[in-house]
């Protein structure tokens, strides 16, 4: 296994987006970052060339936790996400907008597939569903973007 420090500097960019693209909130996403590398440092049975897997597995797992926590639910969100990530190509800032719509299920998803190229078979390691689920979440979020892109152009 690598260590800590080393896989922090590599990964801790894709922990931080996926948490803001799954919360939506900046302040969440560091501190769900926080946790999973607080996590990794506990952690001794990583195999070899599966880290990336098991820290998106653990950020997805934070994420999840973090949003049915009864304090969230008692407070109004912050949705400055789309301000704090930046994407490669600005062109995709109105389907990241788009994106930031979906409802949780979908955009995590659409963000494991789309922006950090994981298979269906992973994502669906990665959210603990099946195979068929995490299909059918890209298929009504496409269905969903195709809508409201197609809105925005008229």
């Amino acid at each position: 296994m690598h260590d800590v420090m080393e896989l922090f500097h590599l990964y801790k960019d894709d922990v931080y987006r996926l948490a803001v693209s799954y919360t939506r909130s900046v302040q969440d996403a560091e501190d769900v970052c926080q946790t999973v590398f607080l996590k990794l440092m506990e952690q001794s049975g990583i195999a070899p060339g599966k880290e990336k897997a098991w820290l998106m597995q653990v950020t997805a797992n934070q994420c999840r936790s973090l949003l049915r926590s009864v304090w969230r639910k008692r407070t109004e969100p912050l949705d400055e996400a789309a301000e704090e990530i930046a994407f490669e190509q600005p062109a995709m800032q109105g389907v990241w907008e788009c994106i930031r719509k979906l409802t949780p299920k979908y955009r995590i998803v659409v963000y494991l597939f789309y922006y950090e190229g994981y298979a269906v078979k992973e994502i669906a390691d990665i959210l603990h569903i099946s195979g068929t689920a995490v299909t059918t979440r890209l298929s009504r979020a496409r269905q969903i973007l195709e809508k409201e892109l197609e809105e925005e152009v008229y």
